[in-house]
């Protein structure tokens, strides 16, 4: 017999990319009715570790690693500082987190800031702090957002709101009314985020443009879909070619404002979760404060036309009947998960560097509410 003849056909070999691994579900532990148990609030001290003044906290982020809990401040010379141990919060006796170093905001050449840079909103992508800093409707300190390397705090990219956002008679954004949020919108194959390229980011107004109508707050998206969702690719840009980033209308958000005092001050998209949150404050003078919890549907990735309806709460939260205490909660971030699964948020207050205020750091859970 014949032996047979095997043709051996050279085959390239083929590369598959690494795909990161999906993040968890954020999921609240029942469909309907939820509620808000608070874990644990704690005082931070007034100085760090390097002796100086703590405080103006406006923002926080988990880093990426899930190791420490960045706070930025808006204090004349702008700073982050980390914070360790956020998980032993509300858990194991309710240990307070400590203190970590400090890391000073400057501009490219590491020197101060010329004029205010008043940051209110914070994210974490890889090696970067991207922050939104709030306007005055002044040409030296107009509403931007910026983008600061994580190892040095140097300012590596400033970049102006779409023009209906600037100053302008009747028009843009109001003195010292955002944006105060910022958040990254989780990854996904077809929709904001997922090309991994560049952080696709949603930002919002704290309270309506001087041209919108009372309760309806913008919603801008930046990051590298915004240019092709906008239209404004070329046919003949090749496929492997980067898409640049660029701003887009991502809707608005109907929010009730029951004050010239009251805005929103943080937005959160947890990761595959559908949701968006949002932090709304109020004040009252002397001292009187709220602070509320608003679930929204999470926008759509193509464009919001002018006229498209603002998006309703789906449910909101009064956190001070939760057990906050009452004072200026700005900032909100996702904490860690509980032992048994439920997810936590973490909230930090801004002391306005007030004696009569103070920098606190609360942590609470969702649960389902107790039936009879």
């Amino acid at each position: 017999m014949e032996p047979s003849l095997i043709a051996v056909i050279p085959v390239a070999p083929v590369t598959v990319p690494l795909q990161p691994p999906a993040e968890p579900a954020w999921v609240l532990p029942c469909p309907g009715e939820v509620s808000w148990q608070l874990l644990a609030e704690v005082e931070l001290p007034r100085e760090g570790t390097d002796g100086q003044p703590l405080g103006g906290f406006s923002a926080a982020a988990m880093d990426p690693e899930g190791r420490s809990l960045w706070l930025l401040s808006d204090a004349p010379a702008p700073f982050l500082v980390s914070l360790h141990g956020i998980a032993r919060l509300g858990e194991n006796g309710g240990i307070p987190p400590v203190v970590g170093r400090r890391l000073r905001l400057t501009d490219a050449n590491g020197q101060p800031f010329a004029h205010p840079l008043d940051g209110e909103g914070l994210v974490i992508k890889g090696g970067s702090f991207w922050i939104v800093s709030e306007g005055r409707r002044t040409l030296e300190q107009p509403p931007r957002l910026l983008r600061f390397q994580r190892a040095t705090g140097r300012l590596r990219e400033a970049l102006d709101l779409p023009e209906e956002w600037q100053a302008a008679p009747q028009r843009g954004l109001g003195s010292n009314q955002g944006p105060e949020a910022l958040t990254l919108l989780p990854a996904s194959p077809t929709g904001p985020g997922g090309s991994g390229l560049a952080p696709s980011l949603l930002l919002a107004a704290e309270r309506p443009l001087l041209q919108d109508p009372e309760g309806s707050l913008r919603l801008l998206h930046f990051g590298p879909l915004a240019r092709s969702l906008a239209g404004n690719a070329s046919p003949t840009t090749p496929e492997t070619a980067a898409p640049q980033p660029a701003f887009l209308p991502a809707g608005r958000l109907a929010v009730a404002l029951e004050g010239p005092q009251w805005g929103l001050t943080e937005l959160l998209a947890p990761p595959r979760s559908g949701l968006l949150l949002g932090l709304v404050r109020g004040y009252a003078a002397p001292n009187r404060w709220w602070a509320r919890l608003v679930e929204f549907p999470l926008p759509a990735s193509r464009p919001a036309g002018e006229h498209a309806p603002p998006l309703a709460p789906v449910r909101q939260w009064d956190l001070l009947a939760a057990g906050l205490s009452p004072d200026n909660w700005e900032a909100l971030a996702m904490g860690p998960a509980l032992a048994d699964g439920r997810p936590t948020l973490l909230l930090a207050s801004d002391d306005n560097f007030n004696v009569l205020q103070a920098n606190r750091i609360a942590r609470i859970a969702a649960r389902c509410p107790e039936r009879p």
